[in-house]
Order: C-alpha cells, then sequence, then structure tokens
C-alpha cells in the first residue's frame, strides 16, 4: 500500500510522535509511505530529522505551517498537490487543521482520504463567526473525506454533536507512542533523572510536558506550584516544552526561591522528565487524548489532570491517577489541584500504586505496534469500500447501457408506481 501522511509539522507535540511511532511500523510492514510537512515555529522543536532516520521518508512543504498566511498557504497547497500526484498514493492522511484543510484538497481524486481530529478548535477558541466558519469548511470536507478518526470518543462525539459528520462516518483510534524507554524506567533511572535536573531527592517533583501555549496554560501551573508550596511542600516543577507563554509562567512564579522551577526546554526526549517527577500535571483548557499523559503514565509517574476532552479515557479516577473536575473560576481550579498533588506528596505508598496500575494501562492500550494496526485496518477498510463502490458504478454503467436511451424515464416511472 502506498500511503501519504501530511502533518502541519513534526514540533514535540502529540501527531507528531505518533507518526514516529507508527510510520516506521507500517514501513517495516512493506507499506510505502511518504510524509509531508511543514516547519515548526521557532521553540517548539523538530522530530523531522529523527523521522528520516527511522527509515520513514520525509519531505518538506515549504508554505505549511500552524500560522494563517494566505500566501505561504496558497504556496504549500500548490506544492503539495504537484508532490501528491508524483506519489500517486492508495490512501492521504492528514492530521490536524492546516494540514487537514490544504492536504484533503491537494490530494489525488483516485486516493482514499483519511483525516484525524487530535482534537479540535471548532467551539472555545475563537468568536463566534469564526467558530461557525470553521466548523463550515470542515463539513464540506468531511463530505469528500471517505473516512475522519478521532483519538478520543469525547473528540468523536464533538464532531458529531457539532455536525460535521455522522456517527458512522468516524472511528476512534486512541494514540500509540514508542513505549519502550519509558518502560525501562526504574529506581535507578529516576535517581540519576534527578541527579540530571539537580533537583534534590528530597523534593516533590512535578513534571509539566508540552508546548507552552495558552491552551496548555503553563501559567496555572505555576499558580498551583505557589498554592503547594504555601502548604508547606518543598515543591519544584520541572518543565518540558517551550513557547510563547514561558513568560506568563515565568511571572506566576517570579516570588518563589530559586530553584522552585526547572526549565528543561523543548526536547525531543523526556523520558528523564517523567523519570525524575513524582507526578505529571495537566491544566490544559481543552485536549484530544494527550500523549505527555501517555509517556507518563508508560513511565509510572501518575498524573494529576483536569477532566477536560478525552482526558478521562486515559485517567480512571483514584485507580492510576487524579481526575480534577473543570470548574469555570481559575482559583478554584487551582486549589483542587494544589489539593490532589497534596495527597500524592503526602503518600509516597499511594503514588507508586496509581504509577504501576498506569503503567499496564499504557502498556496495554497504547504502543506503537497497536496504533500501527488500527491505521493498517482504517487504510484498508477504505481501499475495499472503495472498489466495492467502484464494481457498483461499473455495474450501473453496464445495466444502463443495456436498457438504451429511455432507461432513466422508466426508472422514474418505475420509483414513481
Amino acid at each position: 500500500m502506498r500511503i501519504a501522511r501530511v502533518v502541519t509539522r513534526m514540533n514535540l507535540g502529540g501527531p507528531a510522535r505518533q507518526v514516529l511511532a507508527s510510520d516506521p511500523e507500517l514501513v517495516r510492514r512493506g507499506h510505502e509511505l511518504r510524509v509531508f510537512c511543514g516547519a515548526p515555529d521557532p521553540g517548539e522543536g523538530d522530530l523531522f530529522d529523527a523521522l528520516g532516520a527511522s527509515g520513514v521518508e520525509a519531505v518538506r512543504i515549504p508554505g505549511l505551517g500552524r500560522r494563517a498566511r494566505p500566501s505561504g498557504d496558497l504556496r504549500a497547497l500548490f506544492d503539495l498537490r504537484r508532490q501528491l500526484a508524483a506519489f500517486a498514493p492508495d490512501v492521504v492522511h492528514t492530521h490536524a487543521s492546516k494540514a487537514g484543510f490544504l492536504g484533503r484538497l491537494a490530494a489525488p481524486r483516485s486516493a482514499g482520504l483519511v483525516h484525524t481530529f487530535h482534537g479540535h478548535v471548532l467551539e472555545g477558541y475563537f468568536g463566534r463567526a469564526t467558530s461557525r466558519g470553521l466548523r463550515t469548511v470542515e463539513r464540506l470536507l468531511a463530505r469528500r473525506t471517505d473516512r475522519i478518526v478521532a483519538v478520543s470518543r469525547a473528540t468523536a462525539e464533538d464532531l458529531v454533536r457539532l455536525r460535521v459528520c455522522a456517527a458512522g462516518d468516524v472511528s476512534l483510534s486512541p494514540p500509540g507512542i514508542d513505549l519502550e524507554s519509558h518502560l525501562a524506567i526504574d529506581e535507578a533511572t529516576r535517581i540519576e533523572a534527578r541527579e540530571r535536573a539537580g533537583i534534590a531527592p528530597s523534593a516533590f517533583v512535578v513534571g509539566f510536558v508540552g508546548r507552552l501555549a495558552a491552551v496548555k496554560r503553563p501559567a496555572l501551573a505555576g499558580r498551583v506550584l505557589v498554592a503547594l508550596r504555601e502548604r508547606g511542600h518543598d515543591a519544584v516543577l520541572l518543565v518540558a516544552g517551550d513557547g510563547p507563554e514561558r513568560a506568563a509562567l515565568e511571572e506566576a512564579t517570579r516570588d518563589l526561591p530559586a530553584g522552585s522551577v526547572h526549565f528543561a526546554g523543548a526536547i525531543d526526549d523526556t523520558t528523564w522528565v517523567h523519570a525524575a517527577s513524582d507526578a505529571v500535571l495537566s491544566c490544559s483548557r481543552s485536549e484530544g487524548l494527550p500523549v505527555a499523559l501517555i509517556e507518563a503514565a508508560a513511565s509510572g509517574t501518575p498524573a494529576v489532570a483536569l477532566r477536560v476532552g478525552g482526558v478521562g479515557e486515559l485517567i480512571d479516577d483514584g485507580v492510576d491517577g487524579r481526575l480534577v473536575e473543570s470548574p469555570s473560576a481559575d482559583g478554584v481550579v487551582v486549589t483542587a489541584l494544589a489539593e490532589a498533588l497534596e495527597r500524592l506528596a503526602l503518600d509516597p505508598t499511594e503514588r507508586r500504586r496509581l504509577g504501576r496500575a498506569a503503567r499496564e494501562r499504557a502498556r496495554a492500550n497504547h504502543g506503537a505496534r497497536g496504533l500501527a494496526d488500527r491505521l493498517e485496518a482504517i487504510y484498508r477498510g477504505v481501499l475495499e469500500s472503495m472498489h466495492t463502490d467502484s464494481m457498483h458504478t461499473d455495474s450501473a454503467h453496464t445495466d444502463s447501457a443495456h436498457t438504451g436511451p429511455h432507461s432513466d424515464a422508466q426508472e422514474a416511472r418505475r420509483c414513481a408506481s
């Protein structure tokens, strides 16, 4: 099977990490695969070279990027169209908003079209008019898409509720990543990771992994750290990521003692960050099914997270992590998250119990091979459906030729009777 994958950029986010997990496995299975992507923004990190080193062919598309730039978008559309026509894929699989828009417009008509929503920005991000416009565009694109994929049940339900597609047109494919380095973390690894970070063994370390963007609310994480320290805990926030909201996080924690926040930057491998952490914190405004929480789970590090999007599908409260409801008032959220973290800070036995359960759940549900299996099944289903439709069309044309020029009128009379 010849597969073209279109992603906006190979940054350090969840979609790119999934590509890095699934696509080498698909290539090993004999599929011909090519990834088309743009360049990441400054501070986002870049997995493009890592993808090439894994044996997957990757092509940069000039102009393809996260931000709306009409001239760049038009250039990317024409370049994508040319590149995809030359590659002649059986399936074109696009991911997220920008790549989904341009990739589906550029795809050859002969190819099966698959699009994955890793979350969405169809409500709550922009004003009403912009949100309505985005939903209209996605509905139109869905009509020419053979299979819509959602990473979580919550995302799938949103797509149906917002009338992007019908329930029967969306498949569920939870994220999968390369878990080996995370599953290998043991007590010795944790001690080494603390030493690498220069953090005291006695500190309670809260990991925060992700792009420092408004939707992730890093400043809120900073306020949680302040509240936790005000409760008397020697808490440290270990941050893996960078982005435009770093200054807001620094402002929120400026009155804390030096060393209360450690910035690891936008790093390709977050294994040591999860190993150094006693718990990870997620306080995003919205999520699909966050890969950072899967990595934490595989590392045996329990998460404290707001129940948004598909997060509740990753964490069973009290079984393998802690979930906090997401009220509208930030002050209430800060207190609730600080209280949940405090319970873990006071009970190392509970931390270990939750971490062990989280690890087993990640091992069972979110490996790279499982993701490759799911994608392969989706692609085969799309191609089989296209083949069946083609056979029906050919049959209809043959019947029409045999019945003669009056067949349309005869069929209309038959239906009327």
